[in-house]
């Protein structure tokens, strides 16, 4: 199981993920990967909360689950099984590190197997990702 302070549970910390993180999917999910923040130049009038402390907590993950992937049953099922392989990946991703991972449609045909390779292959895509998102050489989108 995924101990209590690997897990990401504000909406704020949530946000902040998907916010700055690299995004990556593969077969039934989708990965954001945010690496511990390396610059200290944030807002001067923005003291750092417990939660955006990098170094000083393990690496944390999120789940995101919509109505579109199915009824209540199927959520949970998709959840647990996300759950599970993200505490078996966990001990491989830096401290600080948060990862938000968005189950798809097709996260409830697929059995633990396949969710736990596609959450591997997603992690591993957004961590080698190159660059900002999306932007040519010249920096246009």
């Amino acid at each position: 199981m995924l101990p209590a302070d690997a897990r990401i549970r504000s909406s704020r910390d949530f946000g902040a993920a998907l916010k700055r993180g690299r995004r990556a999917a593969r077969g039934g999910v989708v990965v954001h990967w945010a690496p511990e923040r390396t610059d200290e130049s944030t807002d001067e009038h923005h003291e750092t909360t417990p939660s955006e402390a990098g170094a000083n907590r393990p690496a944390r993950a999120g789940f995101v689950v919509s109505k579109a992937v199915g009824n209540a049953v199927v959520r949970n099922k998709v959840k647990r099984r996300l759950r599970h392989a993200a505490a078996a990946e966990l001990a491989d991703w830096p401290a600080g590190t948060d990862v938000v991972v968005r189950a798809t449609p097709k996260a409830a045909e697929r059995d633990f197997d396949e969710l736990h390779r596609d959450l591997a292959e997603a992690v591993k895509a957004a961590r080698t990702a190159k660059g900002g998102r999306g932007r040519d050489q010249r920096g246009r989108p």
